[in-house]
């Protein structure tokens, strides 16, 4: 990533989209997010950069100058996603694609706000506030110390503004149960196949919290004028965010009014970036953040009024997907929108929902196994554990050019329709496996997953891209899949950083205790108890007054003895092994004692 991204003494902005407010801000969260995730990759201390970390980023500098580079480079990001005027940017710019490639977006369309740059930005920042504050205890130059308060205080306005874009982009959409989108609904959530009115007014009572909250919870920001609907008994309704600020949404009124753009997004909510504002919300609420004290008294307004939404949608989703007695409706792949587009792809996003809602009700091991069995489904549909047959279409429709989502404008059109282009479902399908198996407890479910997991890396391993400054990097997955035939001589950040995104997560697995055996802790306990009679026996029979040799072995014995107790409630192995040595060390002293009496 250094290497791509600066070269003769300037930062190269820009990968296989042309520089745009998601991709800069994903290109930066390569290097930003595994920074402050993970204390040895930490670069706010120049005197404790990890040695390994500096010879990677080596292209940038020595251990004093990557962080003033850094701090350098997030000015000029901040630069180019800021108006004149002050008011901060979060435009798709050349993401956003037409589906008539003949007709490419007016500029007006380019500059609208989307959602996954609120969302890329409020993580982003997050990780800026947190670096600027840990560099300052280490830099003692008063202009070092003079831009890096002025990084934090902008970085914090760019914040507030992606929080205030989230909330003004959230949506409740109604409908009746007997239109396309209600019948689209039911026939995703009645796997039974129930009576529809009994479906009905079971889905509402599952939701009536849900209800209750978009009712009388949403206070500012957009979806306030919809909860009043929701009474009716024969409403259907779904939640989350749209693609961009909603047309006609309030402002929120205590951030600066003449900043806060007008909206074009239809009022209907969309899974992707539903989901991509669920995960960028959740860093508003970790440990680090509130440790940190990262939010000002502003930003932590808006962030409970951004945890009501995520507390609700998450609710939401998570009913849909395991509604009724029969199968969960998420294991009818592939998952149905209300709009009728179904796709693998939504499949996976709905899971990461499901998944989060599992560690809420603390699932027993069989909904665990069920939702690895599925992401093992998912990754056999996208062709990633399976080989594709001729002309599979899995491959065009998941990873290029992947899933295209149809943007759709509320009000009059100001241009071709566009399209918002994904291409990440191998990556993400990671992020969701290594986000389950921190879940786990059962050794043989944790197993199965940590296989599938490798199964996924060893893919996405070979769709790094193998020549130039870009070497390393994803993705081109024609490298994964001979029959596609394109090439590209750029990286693409949006898959790149949600690769990083799950090896952070995998490094939060490698760094916890490993799971315990209760059979093996058990069977360990036992032996335990006969080395510890063994080694009495010994005592009793003098050992500890035996000669210089024999009381060394006993030393080593009694050490290994005490350590295999001391691990044994978390590493039931590893203290397996040791009492192992134990009892072989004792037996030997037996046998030796036995042959010694026998030659008398």
């Amino acid at each position: 990533m250094a290497t791509t991204s600066y070269n003769d003494n300037k930062w190269t902005w820009g990968g296989r989209f042309e520089s745009n407010s998601v991709s800069d801000a994903q290109q930066l969260l390569c290097l930003m997010f595994p920074a402050t995730e993970i204390s040895s990759f930490g670069l706010g201390n120049p005197d404790r950069t990890e040695e390994a970390t500096l010879e990677a980023l080596a292209n940038l500098g020595g251990a004093q100058k990557i962080p003033l580079l850094i701090v350098q480079v997030l000015h000029e990001y901040l630069d180019r996603y800021t108006a004149d005027d002050g008011t901060p940017l979060f435009s798709g710019g050349s993401h956003f694609l037409s589906r008539d490639p003949d007709s490419p977006p007016t500029q007006a369309q380019l500059e609208l706000d989307v959602v996954e740059s609120f969302a890329a930005s409020v993580t982003l920042m997050l990780a800026t506030i947190s670096f600027a504050r840990s560099l300052q205890r280490s830099v003692k130059r008063e202009e070092h110390l003079s831009s890096l308060r002025q990084l934090e205080e902008r970085a914090g306005r760019r914040l507030t503004a992606a929080m205030v874009g989230l909330l003004r982009s959230f949506t409740i959409n109604t409908f009746e149960e007997t239109s396309r989108m209600g019948q689209a609904l039911l026939r995703s959530v009645n796997q039974a196949g129930l009576p529809e009115r009994r479906v009905v007014h079971d889905l509402r009572h599952e939701l009536r919290d849900v209800i209750a909250g978009l009712r009388d919870e949403i206070q500012i920001g957009s979806g306030q004028s919809k909860g009043g609907d929701l009474d009716s008994p024969n409403l259907l309704f779904e939640c989350g965010w749209s693609w961009g600020v909603i047309r006609d949404a309030e402002r929120v009124p205590f951030f600066d009014l003449s900043q806060q753009r007008d909206g074009v997004a239809s009022d209907e909510p969309y899974l992707y970036f539903t989901m991509v504002a669920l995960d960028a919300i959740a860093d508003l609420f970790t440990e680090r953040t509130r440790r940190a004290s990262l939010l000002d008294e502003d930003q932590q307004r808006l962030a409970r009024a951004l945890q009501i939404r995520w507390d609700l949608t998450q609710e939401y989703w998570a009913v849909l997907a395991d509604f009724g007695p029969a199968q969960w409706p998420l294991e009818d792949i592939p998952w149905r929108a209300t709009d009728e587009i179904e796709s693998d792809y939504l499949s996976v996003l709905v899971a990461g929902v499901a998944m989060r809602n599992l560690v809420e009700v603390r699932a027993d091991d069989l909904d665990l196994s069920r939702m690895g069995t599925l992401l093992s489904e998912l990754a056999n549909r996208g062709r990633i554990t399976r080989r594709p047959t001729e002309d599979d279409q899995a491959l065009q429709k998941l990873h290029d050019p992947g899933f295209q989502l149809p943007l759709v404008v509320s009000g009059e059109a100001i241009g071709p329709h566009l399209i918002w282009p994904v291409q990440d479902y191998a990556a993400v399908l990671l992020k969701r496996s290594a986000r389950l198996a921190t879940m786990l407890k059962d050794t043989d479910l944790y197993s199965d997953v940590l296989t599938l997991m490798n199964s996924l890396w060893d893919h996405l391993d070979l769709r790094r891209m193998k020549d130039g400054n870009t070497k390393t990097l994803w993705d081109q997955p024609s490298l994964a899949y001979s029959t596609l035939t394109r090439t590209y001589d750029q990286p693409s950040w949006q898959m790149t950083v949600r690769v990083v995104e799950s090896l952070v997560l995998a490094a939060g697995l490698v760094a916890n205790e490993p799971l315990r055996s209760d059979t093996l802790y058990n069977l360990t306990r036992d032996m335990i108890s006969e080395a510890e009679h063994l080694l009495d026996q010994e005592f009793l029979i003098g050992a500890d007054n035996a000669g210089p040799s024999m009381r060394r072995t006993i030393q080593s014995v009694n050490a290994n003895l005490q350590r295999a107790k001391t691990i044994l409630s978390k590493r039931p192995a590893s203290a397996h092994a040791l009492v192992s040595s134990v009892l072989l060390e004792l037996d030997t002293l037996a046998a030796a004692r036995e042959d010694s009496t026998w030659a008398r």
